[in-house]
């Protein structure tokens, strides 16, 4: 990329890698600025985070409107551009066999949470959406209007755990619960799924037996500070690539996996 991008961020709790993607920016690194600080906590410490930048920060209190659709689900007004049955035929976070009716209710609650989160971010045109602790799966309902290029997904998170090991909410204490001989932290594309997109980049920790989940934590937040600028910065410089790659097996079988190729720096 020529110019300077345009980072838009989703957070829900303290917001520490957001402050490691804007320390990164404000040392020249990374060749761009955060436009926006948006979460689902009204309460979330790492808004603060901004301030200092003035960065403009709006919250969406996904608590209460789950509320509420419990309370009186009949009251509850979808967005207009909303269609159940195609976010069901998209997304991967439920089974087929899955219970119907948590289902509805979870993408109900979801794309109103989502539409009133849209609407907040249309004011600040981005280029890069990251996830920094944002602690809500998104549906296709938002991801589709957000990645409106095919091929080019600009939603990017960052997982406590070597994926596809250990998704959803606890990497590193799943990741020791197991009893991992080695730990880590994830950058990857959002898809439709948990924790399930594209994966841009990755770093491990060894875990020896004197570790808790505290240190074992320790480790991987130190990791992640210093991989999700790297991989923000590989994003601005238009270095990173979505690919469709096939295979075919001995058996005669093909496959096919989606993979992110980092291109060569243009200096050489």
């Amino acid at each position: 990329m020529n110019q300077d991008i345009r980072i838009g961020a989703l957070i829900s709790g303290g917001g520490t890698n957001l402050q490691a993607i804007m320390d990164t920016c404000e040392s020249g690194q990374i060749r761009g600025s955060v436009v926006f600080i948006g979460t689902d906590n009204p309460g979330a410490a790492g808004l603060k985070k901004g301030e200092r930048f003035k960065i403009p920060s709006f919250g969406v209190d996904y608590g209460s409107i789950i509320r509420r659709f419990k309370k009186s689900p009949e009251k509850v007004k979808l967005p207009d551009d909303f269609d159940f049955n195609e976010i069901l035929s998209k997304q991967t976070l439920y089974t087929v066999d899955a219970d119907k009716e948590k289902m509805k209710a979870f993408f109900t609650t979801r794309a109103i949470a989502e539409a009133m989160l849209l609407d907040k971010m249309k004011d600040y045109p981005f280029d890069l959406l990251v996830l920094a602790g944002f602690m809500r799966n998104l549906t296709p309902y938002f991801i589709d209007r957000v990645n409106t290029v095919p091929g080019h997904p600009k939603i990017m998170n960052i997982h406590p755990a070597l994926l596809p090991a250990f998704p959803g909410i606890d990497g590193y204490g799943d990741t020791f619960r197991y009893g991992c001989k080695i730990g880590g932290c994830t950058v990857h594309f959002v898809d439709y799924g948990e924790d399930s997109g594209p994966i841009i980049g990755q770093r491990a920790y060894t875990i020896s037996e004197d570790d808790t989940i505290e240190s074992v934590r320790e480790k991987g937040l130190k990791l992640e500070w210093a991989l999700y600028p790297e991989c923000v910065k590989l994003f601005a410089e238009g270095r990173v690539k979505t690919v469709r790659m096939s295979y075919v097996l001995k058996s005669g079988e093909k496959t096919h996996r989606t993979i992110v190729k980092i291109l060569p720096s243009p200096k050489g």
